[in-house]
């Protein structure tokens, strides 16, 4: 191949932000204007709805904020009723502004199918309802618990996530594909996670009082797996697809099964050195953990 067809045929480097968090914010509303501006230009089709969600707003949260309000409406919840409360919200706290950041570039960076920020930004639902999250969780805290557990309940309507107001989430999350997850009342989620489709994070009956998981920094759920009750994930735990979780889980390790069990084993459990709620590495336990071949 001709170096200047491979060089047009090559994937773009995905572009890193500076470190500082009030220029990280300029630098990536920037990107996303960029990406929506190109492709508005590459499918005419979209380009009213690119103007409308990004191109017309002058800030990532006003952005955000309008095209959460137009997800989320009803016929009596009007879409500028909830613009008007998601904008005041974000533009009142640095640390929610500062989430959303973190969260659009975990998605872009942890996750090969998210093409461009603008993507994640417009259609990635489980980005999405963690930052409708945000909003309810506020509310929760300022007691306007009536006007949280609505947005609750449209949350789990529109986007298929069930996370109550109550719930504390960190930054930098990866909601991935994001349908079915029920995070519970007085769960806690760490900072840099990253959560797969059909997780939960439940209780273990009727008994009131803290009755939920307590996740870690860095910790990787696969798909489908099950945590009951108030136990302790490690900073850095991996849970794997399906597994049940019943039991605290020691950091750096991977538990795996049902019921879930450490690879390993309980009295010398393999650890691992890297983050796997970012490296999003899945299976590599699996020749310490099983010799069944299909």
């Amino acid at each position: 191949m001709p170096a200047e067809e491979h060089h047009r045929n090559a994937t773009p480097a995905t572009p890193h932000p500076p470190t500082d968090t009030a220029e990280e914010a300029i630098w990536l509303w920037t990107q996303i204007k960029a990406e929506a501006r190109r492709d508005a230009e590459a499918e005419p089709a979209l380009a009213s709805y690119l103007y409308s969600t990004i191109l017309s707003h002058s800030s990532l949260e006003r952005s955000l904020s309008f095209h959460l309000g137009n997800k989320l409406c009803s016929s009596t919840l009007l879409s500028t009723l909830l613009y008007d409360l998601f904008l005041n919200t974000f533009s009142t706290d640095p640390e929610l502004r500062a989430a959303a950041s973190a969260d659009l570039l975990a998605a872009r960076y942890r996750d090969p199918a998210c093409v461009s920020f603008s993507h994640c930004l417009l259609n990635y639902k489980g980005f999405l309802a963690c930052q409708a999250h945000r909003v309810s969780h506020k509310l929760w805290s300022q007691s306007r618990r009536p006007l949280a557990l609505a947005l609750q309940s449209r949350i789990s309507d529109v986007f298929a996530v069930d996370i109550h107001p109550a719930a504390k989430i960190g930054k930098g999350i990866l909601f991935d594909h994001a349908t079915g997850v029920v995070v519970g009342e007085t769960a806690v989620i760490g900072n840099n996670v990253s959560i797969l489709h059909h997780v939960t994070l439940g209780g273990t009956g009727k008994i009131g009082g803290d009755r939920h998981p307590k996740i870690g920094d860095g910790v990787l759920i696969g798909a489908g797996a099950t945590i009951l009750g108030n136990v302790n994930i490690g900073e850095g735990a991996k849970i794997g697809a399906g597994s049940v979780v019943l039991i605290d889980v020691p950091p750096r390790t991977t538990a795996v099964g049902n019921p879930a069990r450490l690879v390993g084993g309980k009295e010398q459990p393999t650890k691992h050195e890297e983050c796997p709620g970012e490296s999003m590495d899945h299976t590599s336990f699996i020749s310490g953990w099983s010799d069944y071949i299909i």
